[in-house]
């Protein structure tokens, strides 16, 4: 049995001709950059997050360097994150000119160490960036109380966490920015690079939408330096056909990830295996399937050769990424993040994936750690 990491064809194959529908309306029209394609999907992106302002962009990385952009974050400042996410989470800061301050996280949510945050803060802190990471929503009520400050703003990382809650409020739309990514590999994914920021309020939605567009306001007259950052109206078509699925989708991903702790359990290998934690208050929206163990790769070389495809999300924390030896951290500074790199592998959980895939993929996991195993039937799971 081949079981890849993510397979898009199951959702792509039944949406096939609203797809090409779409994008037929867009090539008929040749409006191809920003237009009502785009004001159509931001007016129903606004709607799905519970949010009046969104500005669609051209992918998540440009969302979280728009947003220090328009925070005025620049030489100078600092901003802290997590050493522990996707590069762009740091590399936007390092592109505006600012530092990076990293720190710690929390070892089973992988979330920011609000200590850490707190102990990092210095009169140059401009911003914080959490990283709502694998698709869970991190709890910004403490880090909220933190920087009840005009000068430190949040800048919502939730490029892997589109749909995902806590306490009932929606990643990305808590900070003065919240960024997402519309990735192919994302929950909501594009058909190429595409991203969104959600604004606070009405001036600094404005504020995106002029730098997205080099800072012209209006055309050929630019008070400010932007980007090209604008989206493009045949990735907003795309989205727009994808977005009325997205419920459904992330509901099979959230059984997969149960049906994943049932054959963990029957394989008896709950003390071998550590499992994603949903916290109480939290809906997690599972982009990623993210388990620890110590034999890490070990298990990653036998699925490998087995046929099924994973990932490791990340292998080098960002404090040790060459880019950044300037700053001067060493190995050993943020022990949970080195740790989780050394543990962690992301295992399939798309939403075409089938019980007996995921029987096959738990029962390899099993004999590579000298387990027992589990299978599929007809009429559930059995041992």
């Amino acid at each position: 049995m081949k079981v890849p990491l993510l397979d898009l064809k199951p959702q792509y194959e039944p949406l096939r001709e609203k797809l090409l529908a779409a994008i037929a309306r867009v090539c008929d029209s040749q409006g191809f950059i920003l237009g009502p394609e785009v004001e159509a999907a931001e007016r129903e992106l606004a709607i799905l997050l519970g949010v009046e302002h969104v500005v669609g962009v051209s992918s998540g990385t440009d969302a979280l360097v728009a947003s220090l952009m328009a925070l005025g974050v620049g030489s100078g400042d600092e901003v802290i994150t997590s050493t522990y996410s996707f590069f762009a989470t740091a590399g936007a800061i390092a592109r505006v000119g600012a530092r990076p301050v990293f720190v710690d996280i929390e070892p089973r949510t992988f979330g920011l160490n609000l200590q850490a945050v707190a102990a990092a803060m210095s009169p140059h802190t401009r911003a914080i960036i959490p990283v709502h990471l694998f698709g869970q929503s991190t709890d910004l009520t403490e880090l909220e109380e933190l920087v009840s400050t005009d000068h430190v703003h949040i800048l919502e990382d939730a490029a892997q966490a589109i749909g995902a809650r806590f306490k009932g409020r929606f990643a990305g739309t808590v900070g003065t920015f919240g960024c997402f990514s519309f990735f192919p590999s994302k929950n909501l994914g594009a058909f190429g690079d595409a991203g969104l920021v959600v604004a606070d309020g009405a001036g600094r939605a404005d504020e995106i939408r002029k730098l997205r567009q080099h800072g012209a306001r209006p055309k050929y007259h630019h008070a400010v330096v932007g980007g090209n950052f604008r989206i493009d109206a045949l990735q907003a078509a795309v989205l727009r056909v994808k977005l009325p699925e997205l419920s459904n989708w992330t509901g099979k991903r959230r059984a997969n990830a149960d049906r994943y702790r049932t054959l963990f359990a029957d394989a008896g290998l709950e003390g071998n295996v550590e499992l994603p934690v949903e916290l109480p208050d939290a809906f997690h929206v599972y982009n990623q399937f993210v388990i620890r163990t110590v034999r890490r790769d070990e298990v990653r070389a036998h699925l490998l050769k087995v046929g099924v495809g994973t990932e490791i999300y990340y292998p080098i924390p960002l404090h040790l990424q060459e880019c950044f030896a300037h700053l001067g951290y060493r190995r050993g500074e943020f022990p949970h993040a080195e740790k989780a790199s050394q543990e962690t592998l992301a295992l399939p959980v798309y939403p075409g994936l089938t019980e007996a895939q995921q029987a096959y993929v738990v029962n390899n996991v099993a004999e590579s750690l000298g387990s027992t195993t589990v299978r599929a039937t007809g009429g559930g799971l059995s041992g």
